[in-house]
């Protein structure tokens, strides 16, 4: 099981790195079409159609597929002011229930938001602009990094209840079983 789970790991952390560097990637265009955009608009007076259209649908799916990498970093919201005042044995229970009431969220969302792209690829629908793009592109964005979220919850999961039925408690700052 320790075997497997330490593969699974450094799967996921490859995964999710290349994720991290794709939203990293996504989140620099919107930069470079708006600076475009301002160039075009101010100098030449020939404003562009399509920069404001793709930068948001590029910031929305950098958004999704950033969660992963935010949830491996350890950035994600912690009650710190409640959880300082447990002991470590409590805090991974609580940790391990959180968990677990993330993975619940990340499947529904997933099935949902899956069947949501779906459809608006099964509908062709596209957006009321001139450029007319699938939606069903930017929408995959949602089961994709949702579901990556998910396979972090289960990897953490996974290391709680190992740590747990060990006994390995630590006494990291950030709370972590």
């Amino acid at each position: 099981m320790k075997r497997a789970l330490e593969i699974y790991e450094k799967f996921l952390n490859a995964v999710t790195k290349a994720v991290g560097i794709i939203a990293g990637i996504l989140l620099l265009l919107p930069a470079l079409m708006v600076f475009y955009e301002v160039v075009m608009r101010g100098l030449f007076n020939a404003p562009t159609e399509w920069s404001i259209e793709l930068s948001v649908y590029c910031v929305l799916i950098a958004g999704f597929l950033g969660m992963s990498v935010t949830y491996t970093a350890g950035k994600h919201i912690h009650v710190d002011i409640v959880l300082s005042h447990l002991s470590v044995r409590t805090r991974c229970y609580i940790e391990l229930f959180t968990t677990i009431v993330g993975i619940f969220f990340c499947v529904v969302f997933v099935m949902q938001s899956l069947d949501m792209a779906l459809l608006s690829y099964e509908m062709d629908n596209t957006s009321p602009s001139t450029l007319r793009t699938p939606m069903w592109i930017p929408q995959m964005s949602l089961p994709i990094g949702i579901g990556l979220l998910l396979l972090q919850f289960i990897r953490t999961l996974l290391v709680d209840i190992q740590k747990i039925s060990s006994g390995e408690f630590s006494e990291e700052v950030n709370y972590k079983c």
